[in-house]
């Protein structure tokens, strides 16, 4: 266990503080009222890597408190709907294995086990890939395999008696096949295997663009399986191949004097695009936790490196109270919908940027968490000091 002087200097720690004391009631905040929404699972899980590394059993009831605002005695989840077969709505469940765990309440295995029932009933591609969201048929988008994958596995792992797994890792390898581009290795945001989205390539059934942020989620949904999946399984080293392949791709669109990500990542010279916080610290978490599991050697290390600093240097503000403020985050960005959202460069740049945005937030926790444990002591601390800035730096950019 470190002392608290080393622990107080970490990113990790800071970030981590800054969001208990600006959001008590994490589910309020953001303009999500209330809902069960996916952001606070990105934010909670930084949390929980957070509690296991330092023992504070404060992150821990961090947790708790968000999670019981939702998951009720008889494991009825407020908010959540299993009929709207949206696979978001499967993130949160993430936390119910550990407050399951140390608390025993069985509240939490019967949310769980709500949760997979919804995935027993999703529906499916011809292949058998979940589609997105009921509302989004026949689709495949990056971002659901965060959403999904890891909470399906371990839910496997420990309430089913690791049977079934062959089904969580179908869905990494049908994405990637129905997704990669040949040219660059750059996975694009989404597929239609019907063909017949107005976002989509009538031929192809893909969406135009690299969306950062969709790789991101797709590249820490590898690393989160490959941390849990057992490496004696058949198709490990193909999730490995996945993972190191998508990787090596993005290393290639890595910005050479910051070190992190474009908004849309092949489009770096492209006049509205921009450096996008949530995409870097999503990508750089992956790096992160794939070089701790061996999946990445050490050639790895530089690369993480920067993009460390990177993050800092673009993204991170300390205000005069010492929180911790991330900028420069692309809010939402999805297609189709009632919005007709269609996919195009100009209809990524022109989402809304935003300070303190969950996703982005709960990424650049999880990456500092995973970064700062990894690296020798004498380093762990070490970083591009924040640029100090009053509190009304909140808000958008």
């Amino acid at each position: 266990m470190d002392n608290l002087e080393t622990q107080s200097t970490r990113w990790s720690i800071r970030t981590a503080e800054s969001i208990m004391q600006r959001m008590p009631r994490l589910y309020a905040c953001n303009g999500l009222n209330g809902k069960w929404s996916y952001d606070y699972g990105v934010v909670l899980k930084g949390f929980e890597a957070l509690w296991r590394h330092t023992g504070d059993n404060r992150y821990f009831r961090y947790i708790q408190q968000q999670m019981d605002h939702f998951v009720q005695e008889d494991g009825s989840i407020r908010g959540y709907t299993e009929d709207e077969y949206n696979i978001d709505h499967i993130n949160n469940g993430k936390l119910l294995f550990a407050l399951h765990a140390e608390t025993g309440e069985r509240k939490y295995r019967l949310a769980a086990d709500r949760l997979r029932g919804q995935l027993e009933r999703h529906p499916r591609t011809s292949e058998g890939a979940f589609w997105h969201k009921e509302i989004y048929p026949y689709q495949i988008w990056l971002d659901g395999l965060y959403m999904g994958a890891p909470f399906y596995l371990q839910y496997q792992l420990e309430y089913a008696g690791g049977e079934g797994l062959d089904d969580i890792i179908r869905q990494f390898i049908l994405c990637e096949r129905h997704t990669r581009d040949p040219e660059t290795g750059l996975l694009f945001h989404a597929w239609d295997e019907k063909k017949v989205q107005p976002w989509c390539d009538p031929n192809t059934g893909l969406s135009p663009h690299f969306w950062g942020r969709s790789l991101g989620w797709f590249v820490m949904a590898l690393v989160d399986v490959l941390e849990q999946l057992p490496g004696s399984h058949t198709d490990a080293p193909e999730l490995r191949r996945i993972l190191v392949d998508t990787l090596t791709a993005l290393r290639r669109y890595q910005e050479a004097d910051s070190g992190v990500w474009y908004q849309i990542v092949d489009c770096g010279s492209r006049k509205g695009n921009y450096l996008e916080a949530s995409a870097s610290s999503m990508i750089a978490y992956a790096i992160a936790k794939g070089i701790r599991l061996g999946v990445l050697d050490q050639t790895w290390q530089e690369t993480l490196d920067r993009a460390f600093h990177g993050i800092l240097d673009e993204f991170v503000l300390e205000t005069q109270e010492g929180w911790i403020n991330l900028n420069k985050n692309c809010q939402v960005a999805g297609l189709g919908g009632a919005d007709k959202r269609d996919g195009t460069f100009a209809y990524y740049i022109s989402e809304p940027i935003v300070t303190n945005d969950l996703k982005g937030l709960g990424a650049f926790l999880k990456f500092c968490a995973e970064y700062e444990w990894t690296l020798p002591e004498a380093n762990r601390a070490k970083g591009v000091s924040a640029r100090r800035e009053g509190a009304d730096s909140v808000g958008h950019v």
